[in-house]
Parts: structure tokens; sequence; C-alpha cells
């Protein structure tokens, strides 16, 4: 079943030209079943290619979904055209009285701040307490993961020394979790991050379990159960050159930057990177967007009662 996304969105021509089914408003309207409507809180500074990556993968659900295009209003972004926020976004105020399926938060370049300087923390913090009652399960990616954590448990971030950038190895530690259903017993993930969070810590709070772990960059996925809430803090949604652009970005702005690690083939950034996330980022979305249809009240207005 295809997505539903704004006829003119970027992404929609992105979509279609590596084959995910995008559907029309019409097309939905003649359908009779009742969409999953999953909103998605876009912190990124480049909102068209994080909107293209995040339906690439929701649209790949044999499900029908609705995606609804969502900006903090306390933050104003200077890298998207504010003719595209005006057309495709929504604050969360004007969406505060909605309720949804599935709600994603990414990540956002802040992480080295402390959460409370962070410009447009108490909003965000609203936001995560609203997705208590308004959200039937929340999705929350790199910053956007460390940030709910630290707000619901109190999860502390670390600083890292030197910066976790690359493609790593993961473990699957638990197979028999739905969110992690198929994986290989390991498998590799793009990495992107100047903090993390450490396993000791996850450890103590007896809501969460880890269910993704690498033994050169720590925890990367974690669920809470009783809440169906899923927290990953890496990037399994990136294209195959979000790192290389990363690394060029860097290197000519005159920061100090290593090659990704295991990213470019012998190490050599003049070389074509080669994909080797893609179809566990697509199981992994698949399977958390299979969890909330069948874990979903069929009446929408039930959620948080």
């Amino acid at each position: 079943m295809p997505i539903k996304i704004p006829d003119k969105l970027p992404a929609r021509d992105v979509l279609k030209a590596e084959g995910v089914a995008v559907m029309t408003q019409a097309d939905a309207i003649r359908q009779d079943i009742r969409p999953l409507q999953i909103g998605l809180l876009n912190l990124m500074p480049d909102k068209i290619r994080t909107e293209a990556q995040l339906a690439r993968l929701i649209g790949a659900s044999p499900l029908q979904v609705e995606l609804s295009l969502i900006m903090v209003g306390s933050h104003a972004p200077k890298t998207t055209a504010p003719d595209h926020l005006i057309s495709f976004y929504q604050t969360w105020e004007d969406i505060a009285d909605q309720k949804f399926d599935g709600f994603i938060m990414t990540g956002a370049p802040v992480e080295t701040l402390p959460f409370e300087e962070v410009g447009y923390w108490k909003e965000l913090t609203q936001i995560l307490d609203w997705t208590r009652t308004h959200v039937h399960s929340g999705f929350f990616i790199c910053w956007g993961a460390m940030a709910a954590a630290y707000h619901f448990y109190g999860l502390p971030k670390y600083a890292l020394e030197q910066k976790a950038f690359g493609v790593f190895r993961h473990r699957n530690l638990n197979p028999a979790s739905p969110f992690v259903s198929g994986f290989s017993d390991d498998f590799q993930i793009p990495v992107s991050r100047w903090t993390e969070a450490r396993s000791a810590d996850i450890a103590n709070i007896s809501s969460l379990e880890l269910l993704m772990e690498s033994d050169e960059t720590g925890p990367c996925l974690m669920v809470d159960n009783k809440d169906n809430n899923l927290f990953i803090f890496n990037h399994i949604e990136y294209d195959s050159t979000s790192l290389k652009e990363e690394f060029e970005r860097d290197c000519a702005a005159g920061k100090p930057i290593e090659v990704p690690h295991a990213y470019f083939p012998m190490d050599d950034p003049g070389r074509a990177p080669l994909n080797r996330w893609r179809s566990h980022a697509h199981l992994l979305f698949g399977n958390w967007i299979n969890r909330v249809y069948q874990t979903t009240p069929f009446e929408i207005d039930r959620i948080g009662s």
C-alpha cells in the first residue's frame, strides 16, 4: 500500500523515481480503510532530504500511511526555504489536538549543547509530554532519541573525544523482539555523532530494553515496550552518500575530521561508497509500522485513553 504525502512535496518525485508507491488524495479517499496517521517532527537542517529518507522507508510498508510534516514553532529554520515550510509543514501547536498512531522525531545539529540550552527545549519537552496522551508509538532518532530518553528517564549523554563517524558492525541482542524480527545476528549501521549513551545507564532503567549494540560505538536501539516507544541513536535512515557529504562538508570548512570508518572502499574517499544497511533500514521501519498497526486502536480518538 502506498504512502500518502502532499502532491507537490519534493520527496514525491524522488520516491516515484525509486519505485516507491505514492498515492494521491483522491486515491486515498477511494480506499475504504483507515490509514495509519504518522507525524514527523523534523528537526534536521536539510528538511527536504530528511523527508525523502523517512518517507522512503515508511512508504515501503504494505499498509496505507498518511504522513504529516511538523516543525517546532519556537525556532525558525535557516536552511529550508520559507515557501517549503509554509506549503508543507504545520507547527506542533497547529496539530496539538490531533492524535497519531506513530510519531517520529529526528535528530538535530545541537548534540554538543546541554539539553536545557537548546533554544526550543521548552517546546520540545511539551511535545514529548504530549506524545504520552496523543501518540500510540514514538520513534526517536539520534539526538531526538537522546533528548527523549533524557526527558522521560533522565538517561544522560556523554561527550566523545572523537566523533563516532562511519559504518559500524552491530549485534542483535533480542531476535525475539518484534522490532528486530528478521534481522541478522550481525549487521552494519551508519553512525554520525559527538555524544553517546551508555549500556550501564540503560540497564539501570527497568522499563528500557537494549535491542542493538556495537562493540565500537555502544548502544544503538532500545525500546520501552510498555509505551511502544523506540529509540535509535544512529542513522539507519541515511542515504548511501550522506556520510560522504558530511565528510566533504567538514573538510571544506577546515574542521578536523577522520575518513568515515569502513565506509569508502579501501578507505579511499575518491571511490563511491557502498550501501550495506539499506535492507535493515527497511526491515526496522517495516517492523515498527507493522507493530503500530497491530496494537493501535481502530478508533484513533481512543489513543491515550
